[in-house]
Parts: structure tokens; sequence; C-alpha cells
């Protein structure tokens, strides 16, 4: 793999705000939407109808985090979370999702853009401990818009286009 590429490492969706999330080997990403069967696609998240956020739902379809980024908080901070915890949709390997701030990516069968960094919020720390906040600044992910509907599956590389 280059530096422009990357694998999935899990795929996770939750059917309401606040509900557990669900492992998944693959999932429908669906355009302008999201993962069919997550919160966000049926407009139920904490974040739906932009709770003054400036950003489109759209362009929050879909949420990537690093596995990397749970590494070094474990090795940094002494905190151990699973890939669930984080509560983004896609946990990748191998790709920096920083780096797909405004590029066109194809992951699976899906291709995607990447719309703002996803910073992690206080309610995030309230479902897990206390110093994931602090431990995950700068660290918490990528917004996404989904501009070609496909299947996502555990192993689909990603690739920028």
């Amino acid at each position: 793999m280059t530096s422009e590429s990357g694998r999935v490492e899990a795929i996770h969706v939750a059917p309401e705000a606040g509900a557990e999330m669900q492992s998944k080997d693959a999932a429908e990403a669906v355009a302008g939407k999201g993962l069919r069967g997550d919160r966000y696609f049926d407009a139920a998240g904490s974040w739906s109808g932009n709770k003054g956020r400036p950003l489109p739902e759209a362009d929050r379809a879909l949420t990537l985090f690093e596995a990397e980024a749970l590494e070094i908080i474990e090795r940094d901070e002494g905190i151990d979370l699973e890939p669930a915890d984080h509560r983004r949709n896609v946990t990748t390997r191998g790709i920096a999702v920083d780096h797909l701030l405004d590029e066109r990516f194809r992951i699976g069968e899906a291709v995607c853009e990447g719309t703002e960094i996803c910073e992690p919020c206080a309610y995030l720390e309230s479902l897990t401990e206390e110093g994931v906040l602090s431990a995950l600044v700068h660290r918490g992910g990528l917004n996404v818009r989904i501009v070609e509907s496909g299947t996502i599956a555990v192993g689909d590389e990603i690739e920028v286009l």
C-alpha cells in the first residue's frame, strides 16, 4: 500500500442516537444519505438536523477513523478503546484520513469525498472515559460525502482517485 491507499479494518453502524454500535462485515453506502442501517441514514443521529453545525448532512453521511489513532492513545494516554467506541462508521488502516480532506477517493465500490475534519466531542467522552476528548483532538476522524453509491466491506481498499 502507498501513502495514498489504505484498507477498511472495521465497519460500524448504530440504528439510532446513543444506540450501541453494531459491527458489520459490509454495508451499503448510499450517495447523499450514508450507510444503510445507520442512525444518520435515517436522520436519527445526535447531530441530525444540523443542530448548530454548518456542514450539510450529506457532507457528513459517512465518518472515517484511523485504527492507528486507537493504538496511539493507548500507548500515550493509557486509554484502551475498541473500534466501535469511537462511534465513527469506518475504521481504516494504512491511510491518514485527514489527508483525504477535499479529495475524491474510492472505498470498495463507493466513491467519496472528504468534507471536514471530525473533532471529538464531549458526548463521545461521556460514553467512554475521561480523557478521551483531549486524547483524540486532531485524531477524531473525517466527515465524508458519498458521491457514488456502492458496497463497502471489511478488507476493501481505500484509494485516492
